[in-house]
C-alpha cells in the first residue's frame, strides 16, 4: 500500500507547522530554536514531529511562503505596551511594573543618560530641537562628546549654535533641575520611542532570509516575487550577504580580517566571486594572501553548506564591527554620500 503524502497546508494544526518549519531547518537551527522554548512545548513539538509522516516539498515551500507573508504584512501585532502594562499588573506590585515597563519604554542602560546613548542621533535631535536651549545644552553635557557632536550635527544650525553658546556658559546644574529634565525624558521621550520606534517587519524577514541556506534563500526570495513583488525588493535591499562585504573599503576589510575566525576564512573565499576574493587578498600581506591561497586550492571540492556556513560567520563578525561603529557596511540598495 502507498504511503500518502501530506500536501494540504490549510490541514495542517498550529503545531504541525511549526514541526514541519523546524524540521526544514536542520539540526543546528532545530536546537537553537528548542533551547528557546519550555520542557512541555518541546515535548508537544516533538511529538507531533513523530507523526507526522511523509511531507511535500511543495507543502513545506507553501509554509514558509505563508510565515513569509505573514511577516511582511502591515499592522499585524501580537501585542503592545497596553496589554503587557495589564497583565504585569494582575501578577506584580505597582512598583515592580513601573521598573519593568522604563525599561521596555526606552533603550538598555541603568541610568537616563545610559540609556539616551543608544537613543539614533535623528531621533533624539527630533525631539530635542522642540526643548528650550538651555535643556538641550544640560542633554549634550550630560551624554557622550561622541554622541553630542552627532546630535548637534543633525539640529538647525541656528538652534545648535544657541545650545553651544548656552553650553560655554554653563556652570553646575541644580539637582531638582537635572531630576526634572530626567522625568521629562522618561515620561514624554522614552515613552514615546517605543511606539515610534517599532521594527519593521520587512527588517525582521530579512534578518531571517540572511539566516537560511543559499539554495532556500534563492527558493522563498523567488516565490515572493511572484507573490509580492514590493516586499521581495524591500526585503532584499534591506539584507546583507556575504557578497556585500565587497562594498567594504580597505580600512573595513582589514579590521575584519583582525577578528574573523581563521578557520572561517578558506572555506567562505572558495565560494566567493574572483572580485571578492581579491579584495580579501589586496589587503593582507604577501606572505599571508600566499598561504591562504595555497590553503584554499588544497581544499578541494567543499559542501555547499560548509560554504555557506563559514560566510555565514563572516557576516556576523561584520554586523558586530558595524554596531560597535568600526566598520561602515552598505546594503544592496544603499548609495554613499561622497565628498569630491
Amino acid at each position: 500500500m502507498a504511503t500518502r503524502v501530506r500536501e494540504d497546508v490549510r490541514a495542517l494544526s498550529g503545531a504541525e507547522k511549526a514541526a514541519v518549519m523546524i524540521l526544514s531547518l536542520g539540526e543546528e537551527n532545530a536546537s537553537k530554536l528548542f533551547s528557546l522554548m519550555s520542557d512541555d512545548e518541546i515535548k508537544e513539538i516533538s511529538q507531533v514531529m513523530a507523526n507526522l509522516g511523509n511531507i511535500s516539498s511543495n507543502l513545506v515551500e507553501k509554509l514558509f511562503m505563508e510565515f513569509a507573508e505573514q511577516m511582511s504584512s502591515t499592522g499585524a501585532l501580537m501585542g503592545s505596551l497596553e496589554s503587557t502594562e495589564r497583565l504585569l499588573m494582575k501578577v506584580l506590585d505597582r512598583g515592580k511594573v513601573d521598573n519593568i515597563l522604563e525599561d521596555i519604554r526606552g533603550p538598555a542602560g541603568r541610568t537616563m543618560w545610559d540609556k539616551l546613548a543608544n537613543v539614533n542621533e535623528s531621533l533624539l535631535a527630533n525631539y530635542l530641537k522642540n526643548e528650550y536651549p538651555q535643556t538641550v545644552a544640560v542633554v549634550m553635557s550630560k551624554i557622550k562628546p561622541d554622541h553630542a557632536a552627532r546630535v548637534l550635527g543633525q539640529l538647525p544650525e541656528s538652534f545648535a549654535m544657541e545650545v553651544i553658546m548656552r553650553m560655554l556658559r554653563m556652570e553646575s546644574v541644580q539637582k531638582d533641575v537635572l531630576d526634572d529634565i530626567e522625568r521629562t525624558l522618561r515620561t514624554e521621550f522614552m515613552s514615546n520611542l517605543a511606539r515610534t520606534n517599532r521594527r519593521d517587519a520587512h527588517e525582521m524577514m530579512a534578518e531571517i532570509f540572511n539566516n537560511l541556506d543559499r539554495s532556500s534563500e534563492a527558493k522563498f526570495l523567488s516565490a515572493l516575487e511572484e507573490r509580492n513583488r514590493d516586499a521581495s525588493e524591500k526585503i532584499k535591499n534591506l539584507m546583507f550577504t556575504f557578497e556585500d562585504l565587497g562594498r567594504l573599503d580597505p580600512a573595513g576589510i582589514q579590521a575584519l580580517l583582525r577578528v574573523v575566525d581563521k578557520a572561517k576564512l578558506p572555506p567562505a573565499l572558495k565560494g566567493a566571486s574572483e572580485t571578492l576574493r581579491d579584495l580579501f587578498f589586496s589587503n593582507m600581506s604577501e606572505r599571508a594572501s600566499k598561504l591562504l591561497k595555497e590553503e584554499i586550492a588544497s581544499l578541494g571540492p567543499v559542501r555547499l553548506r560548509d560554504v555557506d556556513e563559514a560566510q555565514a560567520a563572516l557576516v556576523v563578525n561584520a554586523k558586530d564591527l558595524a554596531a560597535k561603529g568600526e566598520i561602515n557596511i552598505t546594503r544592496g540598495g544603499e548609495e554613499e554620500e561622497m565628498v569630491y
